[in-house]
C-alpha cells in the first residue's frame, strides 16, 4: 500500500538520483548502515561536507568499505528506495551540523555494523528486508506502533489519542459478608419493570441455587441449623439427636502451641465437621495447615471399622444413581440397624461422629474432604505413601498440612474411586491417569510405584463453584475500572482475543469473567478438555474433549474435531479453553471468517505468543495473526511478600508490515510493578473503530467508558459479585443503559465518594 505520493505520481529532479544510482551501478553490493552512517565515505554529500565547519586538519581518504556478500544487487533498488536513502543522507547531514552524532531513525529490521570508529551498540537481531535473513529472536515477532519504521509502507487507520477519566472511588465501602442478590429496592424494581423477561429467566436461576445452598434462617442459626437439616428426617426414630448446646462440640478447638508457634486464623470449612486452623512457626517461619475434625475413641473406632464392613455387604443400590441427602439418608438408615444388631447404645456425640466419618469415606472424599470442602484451596497434592498432603491457599500460597497417607492399601483404594468416580480406569499396567471430578476439579494420578517411587500420587487443581466475575477482577486489583470498561466495549463490539500468561497466572479466570459481557441472546459454543467455564448465557453449548476408550485411541474427540464441529453450529462467539494443537489452525480461519473468538494459551509476552502460534504443533500462518484483535497476558508476581495476579498488558492487534512482515501492535495498557498501578497509553484503534461503527463523537466516548466506570465500580462497592447476579446487571445495562446508570450515579454519589 502506497500513500499518497506514490513513486509513478513523484516528479524527480535530474540529480536526485542520478549519483546514487551511478554509485550503486558500480558496486556489487552496498553497505546501508555505512552510507546512512558516513555518506562521504561513498562520495556522498560533497556539497554539505563543504558547508561543513572547517577543523584545521583535512580530512583523511575513507578506507574502502568492501561489500557484504549478503547485500542485494543495484537493480534491487527502484527510484523510491533510492530517494528514501537520499533523505536519510541529508539528515544525517543536518544532525552533524548540529554537533549531534545520532543517526537517524532507522528500521529496526536492518542489522547494522558499527564502523570503527563508533563503538558498537547492542541490538536485537531482526528480520531484515533488505537480507531476507531471520535468526527466529522472539523481539522479531512484533513491533510496536510507535517503533514503526519510517521506510514502512504501510498506511494504518487512524487511532483515538483524546485523555479519558479514570474513575476510582477515593474510599471503598464496606458490605459484611458475600451475599446474592445484593441489590437497592430501585434497582430491583428496574429489573422488575423494564425487563419481566429476563426478571423472570434470572429469579429461577436464583431460587434454583438458593434452595440447594444455606439461605434465609437456615444460612444464619449455623451448625445448629445444619444438623438439624440433617436429622429432622430421623427424629420418628426414637433416638435422641444431637445437639452442640447440650452434648458439646464435635470438634475440640482448643489450641495449645508451642513455641514460637502461634495460631492465624481458624475458620470453618464444613461446620460443624471440620474446621481449619493456621498457624505461624517464627523459628521456620512457615505456615501450617492443621485440620480439624471429630476425633474417635479406641472403641468408636472399632465399632467403625464393623459399621463398615457391614455396610458393604448390605448396600445394594449405587450411590452415583441418588441425590447426596438421599445417600446419606440410607447410610444413616443401613446404620442405625447394624448398631442395633449389635444391641449397642451411642449417646448422641459419639453416633454423630461415626456417622459423619461414614458419610466422608463413603460419599466424601476420604481423608481430604475437608480440605475439598475449603474454598480457599487452589491445588492440593499428595507425593505419595507417608508424605505430608501439600495445598496451595489463596491466602498463605503453598503450605503442608497434618494430613499423609500412612496405608499403602488406603491411598491405592483412594486413587482408585477417584478413576472410577470421574469414569476412568487406572491399573498397574497403565498407571497414569488425567481426569475430572465430578465437581469440575482436574486431577492427575499415577498408580503404585510403577512411575513414582513413593507410591501412588495425586494433584488437584479444584474448581470454584462460583466462577470470578469483573466485580472481583477489579476489587484484586487485576484490572483497572478502566481496561476493564475498554475489553466490555471490545467484547460487545466483537473483536477477538488470546489471554495468555504462565501457569497459575489467571488466564481462563479472566477469560470466564470477561466472557460475562457478550451479549444476552448471542449464541456461545466453548470448546476444553475438562469443564472450568461457567457463563449465564441460555444460548450457550458447552463442549468436552473425551478420551479413547482403548489404548489405540478409538473413540477419542479431540480439540480439533470439537472445533470442526462447533463451526457448523454457527456460533456468535466461541471460548477455547486452551490452544495448544493442530486445531489452532481451524481458530484462525474462524477468525478470519468472523467469529469472535477468546481463548488462552501459555506464553509470558506478545512476542512469546506469535512465535508459538507459528511454530509446531500450533503452525498458523503469520498473515493469518491480524485476525486477532487483542493479546492480553496475564503476570503472577510479588509485591510486598504476597503473590498477586496482574494483567500485565492490553495489545493491539493492527496489521503486517509488508516490508518487514512484522505484527505491528499497540499497548493501550500496562502494568507498572513500582507502583501497582495499570495505566492506559492514551492511544486505541479498537476504540476509534467503535466510534466511527457506532457514530460517536470522543466526547460520546468518554461518557461511554466513563459510565462503564461507574457500574463496575458501584458493583464493586455493593458487593455485587456473583456471576448470575452480575450477569443481572450487565443485561439491564444492556438494555436500558440511561434508566440504570441513573440508579447507579444516584447510590454511587449519594456520599460524594467520587475521587
Amino acid at each position: 500500500m502506497k500513500g499518497p505520493e506514490s513513486k509513478n505520481e513523484r516528479q524527480k529532479g535530474p540529480d536526485e538520483t542520478g549519483g546514487l544510482r551511478a554509485l550503486i551501478g558500480k558496486k556489487e553490493g552496498l553497505d546501508l548502515g555505512a552510507l546512512v552512517r558516513d555518506p562521504r565515505s561513498y562520495g556522498l554529500g560533497e556539497k554539505r561536507a563543504a558547508e561543513l565547519p572547517e577543523t584545521g586538519e583535512p580530512a583523511a581518504p575513507p578506507d574502502p568499505v568492501p561489500p557484504p556478500p549478503c547485500d542485494p544487487p543495484a537493480e534491487a533498488f527502484d527510484d523510491q528506495t533510492i530517494l528514501e536513502l537520499k533523505s536519510a543522507v541529508d539528515a544525517v547531514m543536518s544532525s552533524r551540523e548540529d554537533e549531534t552524532p545520532v543517526p537517524p531513525p532507522l528500521a529496526e529490521e536492518e542489522v547494522l555494523s558499527p564502523p570503527p570508529a563508533v563503538r558498537p551498540t547492542s541490538r536485537p537481531s531482526r528480520w531484515s528486508a533488505v537480507t531476507g535473513d531471520e535468526d527466529g529472536d522472539a523481539g522479531a515477532a512484533v513491533t510496536d506502533v510507535d517503533d514503526l519504521s519510517m521506510y514502512s509502507d504501510l498506511i494504518l487507520p487512524k487511532a483515538a489519542t483524546f485523555d479519558i477519566e479514570e474513575f476510582t472511588l477515593q474510599r471503598p465501602r464496606s458490605h459484611e459478608t458475600f451475599s446474592v442478590n445484593n441489590f437497592s429496592s430501585e434497582v430491583n424494581d428496574l429489573w422488575t419493570d423494564t425487563l419481566p423477561s429476563i426478571a423472570d429467566e434470572a429469579r429461577s436461576v436464583v431460587i434454583g441455587r438458593e434452595e440447594g445452598e444455606k439461605s434465609g434462617l437456615l444460612g444464619k442459626i449455623g451448625a445448629l441449623g445444619k444438623i438439624g437439616a440433617l436429622d429432622r428426617t430421623r427424629q420418628k426414630s426414637g433416638v435422641e439427636e444431637y445437639d452442640p448446646t447440650v452434648h458439646g462440640p464435635l470438634v475440640d478447638l482448643a489450641f495449645v502451641p508451642p513455641a514460637g508457634v502461634e495460631e492465624v486464623e481458624l475458620y470453618p470449612v464444613n461446620e460443624p465437621f471440620a474446621y481449619v486452623r493456621i498457624s505461624y512457626d517464627n523459628a521456620s517461619h512457615e505456615y501450617s495447615y492443621e485440620v480439624l475434625e471429630p476425633v474417635l475413641t479406641a472403641a468408636e473406632t472399632e465399632l467403625l471399622g464393623e459399621i463398615k464392613d457391614r455396610l458393604f455387604e448390605r448396600l445394594d443400590v449405587s450411590t452415583k444413581d441418588l441425590s447426596r441427602a438421599g445417600a446419606r439418608q440410607i447410610l444413616r438408615d443401613l446404620s442405625d440397624e447394624i448398631v442395633a444388631d449389635y444391641g449397642i447404645r451411642l449417646t448422641p456425640l459419639s453416633r454423630e461422629k461415626i456417622y459423619y466419618t461414614i458419610e466422608r469415606d463413603f460419599l466424601g472424599d476420604g481423608l481430604i474432604d475437608a480440605i475439598m470442602h475449603d474454598t480457599y484451596i487452589e491445588d492440593i497434592s499428595c507425593d505419595g505413601l507417608d508424605n505430608p498432603i501439600f495445598i496451595f491457599h489463596s491466602g498463605y500460597e503453598s503450605i503442608k498440612t497434618n494430613l499423609m497417607y500412612t496405608s499403602a492399601i488406603e491411598l491405592d483404594s483412594f486413587v482408585t474411586k477417584l478413576a472410577q468416580r470421574a469414569g476412568k480406569y487406572i491399573s498397574i499396567a497403565d498407571p497414569i491417569l488425567d481426569a475430572t471430578m465430578s465437581d469440575g476439579s482436574r486431577i492427575q494420578m499415577t498408580l503404585g510405584k510403577e512411575v513414582t517411587a513413593h507410591g501412588s500420587t495425586f494433584t488437584i487443581r479444584k474448581f470454584k463453584d462460583e466462577p470470578i466475575t469483573p466485580t472481583d477482577l477489579i476489587g484484586w486489583g487485576t484490572f483497572s475500572p478502566l481496561s476493564i470498561a475498554f475489553l466490555w466495549l471490545a467484547v460487545e463490539a466483537g473483536n477477538s482475543a488470546i489471554f495468555a500468561g504462565g501457569t497459575a497466572s489467571g488466564k481462563t479466570t479472566a477469560l470466564n469473567a470477561i466472557s460475562l459481557f457478550i451479549p444476552p441472546q448471542a449464541k456461545i459454543v466453548s470448546l476444553e478438555d475438562t469443564r472450568e467455564l461457567k457463563l449465564p448465557h441460555a444460548n450457550w453449548i458447552p463442549s468436552v474433549t473425551r478420551d479413547s476408550f482403548d489404548t489405540e485411541g478409538k473413540g477419542a474427540i479431540d480439540m480439533y474435531e470439537l472445533l470442526r464441529a462447533a463451526l457448523r453450529q454457527r456460533p456468535e462467539y466461541m471460548c477455547v479453553g486452551e490452544v495448544r494443537g493442530a486445531e489452532a489452525q481451524t481458530l484462525f480461519q474462524a477468525m478470519s471468517t468472523g467469529h469472535v473468538t477468546y481463548a488462552t494459551m501459555h506464553a509470558d509476552s506478545v512476542a512469546s505468543v506469535v512465535h508459538r502460534l507459528e511454530n509446531p504443533p500450533l503452525d498458523v500462518p503469520r498473515n493469518m495473526l491480524n485476525a486477532l484483535d487483542l493479546i492480553c497476558i496475564q503476570v503472577q508476581s510479588r509485591i510486598g511478600g504476597q503473590r498477586i495476579r496482574r494483567n500485565k498488558q492490553i495489545v493491539e492487534i493492527l496489521d503486517i508490515d509488508p516490508r518487514t512482515n512484522e505484527l505491528i501492535t499497540n499497548e493501550v495498557f500496562s502494568w507498572h510493578q513500582a507502583t501497582d498501578d495499570i495505566r492506559y497509553s492514551g492511544k486505541s484503534y479498537i476504540l476509534e473503530s467503535i466510534m466511527e461503527t457506532k457514530g460517536w463523537s470522543e466526547a460520546r466516548m468518554r461518557e461511554e467508558l466513563k459510565r462503564r466506570q461507574e457500574m463496575l465500580e458501584w458493583m464493586r462497592v455493593k458487593n455485587i459479585r456473583h456471576y448470575q447476579d452480575v450477569s443481572k446487571m450487565l443485561i439491564s445495562y444492556f438494555r436500558d443503559a440511561d434508566a440504570v446508570i441513573g440508579v447507579v450515579r444516584e447510590e454511587l454519589y449519594r456520599e460524594g465518594d467520587q475521587k
